[in-house]
């Protein structure tokens, strides 16, 4: 595996991950696996941006309902709904009580069936409930959570990807990064960022 710099990892991060205007220059085994141990660096940037979002609402005299639904909205922009995209897909994947080739066939379609659709809006309110709430408690609570929460989504990447877990198809865009990361980094990482939410948290 070729050695990466924390420069290429940073790259592939954020330019598979976000909008942002990153250009990513290498995609070999061992871009994908710094990328991976850098995706919550893209996490954090993203809920950084949710956080100020909600804040800058409150601040101009917004409601924490608003606040919430902006600090949600923002990570679905900046990433193209990356990840609402593959919650839909796994939701109708698994919910179509298929066998395996034929729950992969249809998350493999560009459409959503209904139980993505609900799948999407139940977590979706979810998540703008649970920070209405925080943001009415506390504003630094309300921020927190939601930095937290996107890093907490790009750590999953970072375990998704290490050693051991196979991709799901061959040819689908997981099979770049699976199995990249090692299992002593990913939990090492992982241990890392629980440590840096408690942190924040207290």
């Amino acid at each position: 595996m070729l050695k990466s710099s924390p420069h290429d990892g940073l790259r592939f991060a954020f330019g598979t991950l976000t909008v942002l205007p990153v250009r990513v220059h290498r995609w070999d085994r061992g871009a994908a696996r710094a990328g991976m141990l850098c995706a919550p660096a893209a996490g954090l940037v993203v809920g950084g941006c949710a956080a100020g979002l909600g804040l800058l609402l409150l601040l101009l005299g917004a409601g924490a309902p608003l606040a919430a639904v902006a600090s949600v909205a923002v990570p679905a922009a900046l990433t193209r709904g990356l990840h609402l995209d593959g919650l839909a897909d796994t939701a109708d994947g698994l919910g179509s009580g298929k066998p395996a080739e034929d729950a992969l066939r249809i998350m493999k379609q560009s459409d959503i069936g209904p139980f993505g659709v609900l799948t999407l809006v139940l977590v979706l309110l979810a998540q703008a409930a649970v920070l209405a709430q925080l943001y009415a408690d506390s504003w630094a609570r309300g921020a927190v959570a939601a930095v937290a929460s996107a890093v907490a989504a790009r750590l999953a990447l970072a375990l998704a990807a290490r050693t051991g877990v196979p991709a799901a198809r061959p040819e689908g865009r997981g099979a770049a990064v699976a199995g990249v990361v090692p299992k002593a980094a990913a939990f090492g990482l992982a241990a890392g960022v629980v440590a840096a939410a408690g942190a924040a948290g207290a």
